[in-house]
């Protein structure tokens, strides 16, 4: 009969006679899994974090846009107001606003204004999740404006978001390029930046949330 130490040995054998590639992808894999899954659960807990600092109002929330149909940027027959010649939302970013706006609700986060791009994308979004929505023309997409236009439309939004006195909270759903243009920080679609306003006017980030939240 083998004893364990044969067997012990013989798996020893079998770990060193695999190629050296083999080993190290199923060690690269599990690092990358482990990391995933504590990236997940760190974004859990920050989550968590956020939601009673929300219910006391006066943030400010970038919200990118959720999930679309696959592409990037729109088709060139676009014409803005008609959402056919527009890159809409996919079944996925209806469900994940559906999702966002139930959060808010459960959580009894007040929710003061919701501000949205002109683009269907960002219209839909907010108005699944969220109710009451005006279109503003500076959270358009710059993702086609030249630097200058871009830099003036990013000026435009930070001039009408309010320094102060927000009794619940403004959200604003938008483009990548805008909320990266306004903070500096990049989003998946359906993510969230909290930020609230410095006193030297810049928005300061309080914590980001993604689209699937518990």
């Amino acid at each position: 009969m083998q004893s364990e130490n044969d067997h012990a040995d013989k798996k020893m054998m079998e770990i060193a006679m695999t190629p050296v590639s083999d080993r190290m992808f199923r060690f690269v894999s599990m690092v990358a899994l482990f990391a995933t899954l504590s990236l997940h659960g760190a974004a859990a807990l920050a989550d968590q974090a956020l939601w009673p600092k929300l219910r006391q109002g006066g943030h400010v929330i970038l919200m990118r846009h959720a999930v679309t149909v696959p592409g990037v940027g729109d088709p060139s027959s676009f014409a803005l107001g008609d959402c056919s010649t527009q890159r809409n939302l996919s079944a996925q970013g209806r469900d994940d606003a559906r999702q966002i706006g139930k959060l808010f609700r459960d959580k009894a986060i007040p929710v003061e204004e919701v501000w949205s791009s002109r683009w269907c994308r960002c219209i839909d979004t907010a108005l699944i999740a969220f109710e009451g929505v005006k279109t503003m023309s500076m959270l358009d997409s710059i993702f086609n404006e030249d630097s200058k236009r871009a830099a003036d439309r990013t000026a435009d939004a930070m001039r009408v978001i309010p320094r102060s006195g927000l009794k619940g909270n403004l959200v604003l759903v938008t483009h990548q390029q805008n909320i990266q243009a306004l903070t500096g920080e990049s989003l998946s679609a359906g993510e969230m930046l909290v930020t609230k306003m410095g006193r030297d006017g810049r928005l300061e980030l309080v914590g980001r949330m993604l689209p699937t939240l518990k």
